[in-house]
């Protein structure tokens, strides 16, 4: 499998890079002193001029390959770039949920729905959430859904509880993806669709603002949200009744393999920590850096990385060359792979620099918080492996 790339591609990423080296990295504290100095969940004023440097640059919507022109392979490498400093992604307009929902209304949406949602969220205007997660079933199995969409004439009225709505703590949320059963009696893969709803439409309800590990992550915030009987235009449902889980194979294929470069991104930062702070620290009249149990953690992080970055490049080329359905057994082994193999790697960081490795003066304990967050976030481990496991015993019939 050949993962050369482009000229064009290496002097873009080469470009990206180079951003992030200037106006990424030594904005870095001043990112969490202008969170902390006011409204948790305004926006922020560094991101918004990070933002416009960043269009200005043409470093712009470059997840979506009908914008940009690259492929899943090409943009995983610029993804991986983007996540050793986990809020840049939104300099670039290639933030999570924004993305998946920007590929569904591209993919997906009426006419209407792109000219009200999709424009304003491409260039950057507003946010959005997603909200299918329910607090009161198990969500990995996404038929359990409770959260009604009933039509009711011109309108379709939406009632349910969502949570880890990524995104919709933020001010500038607008619109939220609500999945919801318009028919209960339907076959259960057909029961679900997805529908638009306004964050400011009567009966939507954030109730409360979820922590991870202790993270509010502001000032996007993961919302716990109700929705009491909203009624929103029969023309905000996507695609048609029963297409929800349709839409939602759409939207995970890419989205995951962005997540998991970003969580490599992730990775390799923490073993260049690791390494700087064993070359400067002395314990017992040694470097830390000469001492074998350390060494061995530095092997073992470099060699797992690259195992688990060739896994996810594999799994790019083949939603390119085959596509999603193809590649699924892949996707479903990076979900599990990446994300456990970033919480060790962060682990071993953290050991590494003692007291400074879980207080906010290094990234680590941050990234090692959103690493196990994603065993979950993305699907629990145990449902990507129970995939890669009927595959197996299926070719082995």
């Amino acid at each position: 499998m050949n993962f050369e790339f482009s000229p064009k591609v290496i002097e873009l990423r080469k470009r990206l890079a180079e951003f992030m080296d200037a106006q990424v990295y030594p904005n870095e504290r001043a990112y969490f002193d202008e969170i902390n100095s006011g409204e948790r969940y305004a926006p922020l004023k560094l991101i918004e001029d990070l933002k416009t440097k960043a269009r200005a640059e043409g470093l712009w919507n470059l997840f979506l390959p009908e914008i940009s022109g690259l492929t899943n392979l090409e943009y995983a490498s610029l993804a991986e770039t983007m996540g050793r400093v986990f809020w840049s992604s939104e300099v670039f307009n290639c933030s999570a949920p924004d993305t998946g929902n920007m590929e569904v209304l591209w993919k997906y949406g009426s006419d209407a729905q792109k000219e009200k949602w999709l424009a304003p969220l491409l260039n950057g205007e507003i946010r959005s959430c997603f909200s299918m997660t329910e607090p009161d079933v198990a969500s990995s199995d996404a038929t359990n859904i409770r959260a009604s969409i009933k039509r009711d004439g011109d309108f379709y009225v939406i009632n349910g509880r969502k949570w880890w709505s990524t995104g919709g703590g933020d001010a500038r949320c607008k619109i939220s993806i609500v999945m919801g059963k318009t028919d209960e009696n339907a076959p259960k893969h057909l029961q679900q669709s997805m529908i638009l709803v306004p964050m400011n439409a009567e009966g939507v309800k954030v109730e409360r603002l979820a922590n991870v590990f202790g993270y509010d992550d502001a000032p996007n915030g993961h919302a716990e949200i109700s929705y009491a009987n909203v009624r929103v235009p029969k023309e905000n449902l996507i695609l048609g009744e029963g297409r929800g889980f349709e839409i939602a194979q759409g939207r995970l294929g890419p989205g995951r393999v962005h997540h998991c470069m970003r969580l490599i991104g992730m990775a390799e930062r923490s073993l260049e920590l690791m390494c700087a702070r064993a070359k400067t620290r002395v314990a017992f009249g040694r470097a830390l850096s000469e001492m074998g149990t350390v060494r061995a953690d530095i092997a073992n992080s470099r060699m797992e990385i690259e195992q688990a970055r060739l896994l996810v490049l594999k799994a790019a080329s083949m939603m390119d060359t085959v596509g999603n359905k193809a590649a699924r057994n892949e996707i479903a082994m990076i979900k599990a792979v990446v994300p456990r193999m970033t919480q060790r790697v962060v682990d071993r960081a953290i050991q590494v620099h003692g007291g400074a490795g879980v207080c906010e003066d290094f990234p680590l304990a941050y990234f090692w918080a959103a690493a196990r967050m994603l065993r979950i976030a993305d699907g629990p481990d145990e449902v990507h492996l129970e995939t890669v496991a009927k595959n197996e015993l299926k070719k082995n019939a």
